[in-house]
């Protein structure tokens, strides 16, 4: 009993002490040490200012951090849109479907005409124009192989760029056109051959006349006055034969029947014409 009676007078106390401290805030302390005995010292928190202050120091850091650019980004260049590459793209080109629509005798044509609007349309060809799109020979050979009437249902091609010009191959040539296109490029490249060694022979004999003349002009010795006045001489004599020559015939011609004729039939005596 005596033990809660002390409990409960500790809270009467307790009580009145924040009352008064309520009240008289100014004497807190005093009131606390006489009732309560002395009380240790609460430590003083730390200012709002200082944390503000070393937050405001960390978000300095960070900023700055953010406006200085990395060396890694000031290195890397512009990004350029890549061209597409087209060179060597293969196609599967179905063509029954577009020269079925058109009578037989013209579906040959329809099946070229069937390439060319494939490409015009996959290669994005400004305009559509298909003057742009080049057909090869051995591809051209392909559709029209079995005639006008039964052209091939697909093809499988290949692209090539040479511009702004698109050049269409077979991918994939039948044995009959692979031997075709062997014998006309060695035809064509013996011919080369042939040309070359044609050309090296000409050099070579253009070159043996330049010399041969080379030589006869250097060994030719220089000619003499004596030898150049009877050149002049000989030449002179030539040209007085010539006209003595000229003055005998027409004298002969002059006696002939029926005068300058051009067949003259026979010499006549003065006597008998008289």
């Amino acid at each position: 009993m005596d033990e809660e009676n002390n409990k409960t007078n500790k809270n009467v106390e307790e009580k009145k002490t924040r009352e008064i401290a309520v009240n008289n805030p100014k004497n807190v302390e005093d009131v606390l040490k006489k009732s309560l005995g002395e009380i240790p010292k609460v430590t003083e928190k730390p200012k709002m200012e200082t944390v503000k202050e070393e937050k405001s120091s960390e978000v300095k850091e960070v900023e700055e951090k953010k406006e200085e650019p990395t060396e890694e980004i000031k290195e890397k260049p512009e990004v350029t849109k890549k061209s597409e590459d087209v060179s060597g793209k293969e196609y599967i080109i179905p063509l029954r479907k577009g020269f079925n629509k058109v009578p037989r005798y013209k579906r040959a044509n329809k099946a070229v005409k069937g390439v060319k609007e494939f490409l015009v349309r996959h290669m994005k060809v400004y305009d559509r124009d298909l003057n742009k799109i080049k057909v090869d020979k051995y591809l051209n050979e392909f559709l029209w192989f079995r005639g006008i009437k039964r052209p091939p249902a697909k093809v499988k091609i290949k692209v090539f760029k040479d511009g702004e010009n698109f050049r269409v191959e077979l991918a994939d040539m039948p044995n009959k056109i692979k031997f075709k296109k062997e014998r006309l490029e060695k035809r064509e490249r013996e011919a080369a051959e042939f040309m070359d060694k044609k050309k090296a022979s000409q050099r070579t004999l253009t070159q043996k006349a330049k010399d041969s003349l080379g030589n006869k002009i250097e060994k030719a010795p220089e000619k003499s006055e004596e030898e150049k006045k009877e050149e002049k001489e000989k030449a002179k004599a030539g040209e007085e034969a010539m006209q003595k020559m000229e003055k005998a015939a027409a004298k002969t011609t002059k006696h002939m029947v029926g005068g300058k004729t051009k067949e003259p039939k026979r010499q006549v005596r003065k006597a008998l014409a008289k």
